[in-house]
């Protein structure tokens, strides 16, 4: 059954929380993070991030990006930029994102939850992102990116978190530049947080939405330090993770589109014509084809849309990983018409997130690229049931949106 934890979260200062919170470390490359700081001394980039304040030619996976992680978070803390709670707490993040809401639940849960299964994974991790990550959060002393997980909605939980932010006033409450907004209500009160602490007893699974590498990385940390302390007893902050619980109900998966470089040898013509042996294609001009329901992939090709039909008889349903559409597209078409094999490793292909829109692969494909791939979205349904048969889904399968940011709570591991 699920272990949640409250905790004493350190976190800005009421009036800079918006400055603060920051978009995760991964979603900008150093250029990228480097220009979103301009101006704002306070973005958590500074720490989740930190190569942007060191000279252009330090190795971003040094023992120097590392250490100045930690003395700026150190310096935040004492020029009052952050402040700590003084008792463990829970806490509510809201996220509004064109009208769209959803609620979670801030606490720490369990590594052994990790470790024995109960929290599910869906994708396979990378050595040196993991490594990049243990580190930082070793040498911060702290988890500083929230994990998204999600768990099958209940009524319960529900009405506790309806009920909290229906009497309480908010104590964060702020519209970031991408006009997402964010509110944060805190829970002390210990009753509540004895209940919810129950509630999450009783469910068998929550799921890992976002952040497989920070997840791996936390447990990690949390067994180096069990080793290393002969007096362990379980009840160490390391041995639990910060994380955000939202019911899968509320949750928004967007298109995660693919674009290829070139069509391996091939004409157009005899691309097409290969095309039309494993899927129903039909042409929408130059009007864009964004798919609208399982089954229908959107082709870009020479300033021309495709609407792809997936023929039944070549896809096994009953196989939750195999019926995905992405696994369909690779299977199908990257792997034996384009050539690409692992979609990992081929620098043939690039990915790009719906939030972009369609235009984006129009774009790509008159700049670096030829053709472009339009998805409909993976459920969180299909996510559940892969997790839940213990099986992997393809590379870049789901694109979440809104991002949660971090630096709004840090999980101190001592």
């Amino acid at each position: 059954m699920a272990v949640i934890k409250a905790f004493k979260s350190i976190r800005p200062e009421k009036e800079l929380a918006g400055k603060v919170a920051a978009l995760p470390y991964d979603v900008y490359n150093t250029e990228e993070a480097i220009e979103a700081v301009k101006g704002n001394p306070y973005s958590f980039l500074h720490i989740d991030k930190s190569e942007i304040d060191l000279p252009s030619d330090t190795d971003p996976y040094s023992e120097e990006v590392y250490l100045k992680a930690r003395s700026t978070m150190d310096s935040f803390t004492e020029k009052g930029i952050f402040i700590q709670d003084d008792t463990p707490k829970l806490y509510i993040y809201r996220l509004i994102m064109d009208g769209r809401i959803q609620t979670g639940l801030v606490c720490c849960s369990a590594i052994d939850d990790y470790i024995n299964g109960t929290i599910k994974r869906h994708e396979l991790t990378r050595e040196d992102k993991e490594k990049d990550r243990i580190n930082h959060v070793d040498y911060c002393d702290a988890n500083t990116g929230p994990i998204f997980l999600t768990y099958e909605s209940k009524k319960n939980i529900n009405a506790i978190v309806e009920s909290w932010t229906g009497k309480q006033t908010p104590e964060y409450d702020f519209v970031t530049e991408d006009g997402i907004t964010h509110q944060v209500w805190i829970i002390d009160n210990p009753e509540t947080i004895e209940t919810l602490v129950d509630e999450f007893d009783k469910i068998p699974s929550t799921y890992i939405a976002d952040g497989h590498h920070r997840t791996a990385s936390a447990v990690k940390v949390g067994l180096k330090r069990r080793e290393s302390n002969p007096n362990h007893t379980g009840n160490e902050e390391y041995n639990f993770f910060l994380s955000v619980l939202f019911p899968h109900d509320q949750l928004y998966i967007m298109d995660y589109n693919r674009v290829v470089k070139d069509l391996n040898s091939m004409t157009t013509d005899e691309f097409i014509s290969k095309l039309e042996e494993v899927m129903d294609v039909e042409s929408s001009g130059s009007q864009p084809f964004k798919p609208s329901q399982k089954g229908e992939i959107g082709l870009y090709l020479d300033d021309t849309w495709y609407r792809l039909t997936v023929k039944e008889n070549t896809v096994d349903y009953k196989d939750p990983v195999a019926s995905l559409d992405v696994s369909i597209l690779q299977e199908s078409v990257l792997k034996p018409l384009l050539g690409i094999g692992d979609i990992r490793t081929d620098k043939r292909i690039d990915f790009v997130g719906g939030i972009r829109g369609l235009k984006e692969l129009e774009r790509r494909c008159k700049i670096d690229m030829k053709l472009a791939f339009a998805m409909y979205p993976t459920s969180i349904k299909e996510l559940m049931a892969i997790s839940d048969a213990g099986l992997l889904m393809p590379p870049k399968s789901t694109w979440f949106e809104p991002k949660l940011r971090s630096g709004i709570f840090i999980h101190q591991l001592t």
